[in-house]
């Protein structure tokens, strides 16, 4: 048995928790915040066969694509002078983040 655990963005995780359970997958969602972008993220965890590993890893590929998203740049730190105008700069979000771990001992109750 693995545990899969999957960080996404919140605009992808509705779907893809949909195509899981529609897979005959059980998951659980826990609200996460990320670091960047401080933007709100989804964590999910999956248990699994070792058999399903690649099947469930390919379906998070298919729904979690990466995009360009435009943000204004954060403002400085301190220690600035003058006036500081934010500008809009281009950046990569979305994909996901996976772990694939070993499970020793797996109880349901």
């Amino acid at each position: 048995m693995k545990l899969i655990i999957v960080i996404v963005q919140d605009d992808d995780a509705g779907d893809l928790i949909d195509i899981l359970t529609d897979g005959g997958f059980r998951v659980t969602k826990l609200a996460t915040t990320g670091g960047f972008l401080k933007a709100g993220n989804t964590t999910l965890i999956i248990g699994v066969e070792e058999k399903d590993v690649d099947k469930v890893i390919n379906t998070i590929q298919d729904e979690c694509k990466t995009r360009e998203q435009i943000v204004t740049s954060p403002s400085p730190v301190s220690g600035s002078t003058g006036v500081y105008v934010p500008y809009p700069i281009d950046i990569e979000v979305g994909g996901a983040t996976i772990f694939v771990v070993d499970v020793d001992k797996f109880i349901k109750i």
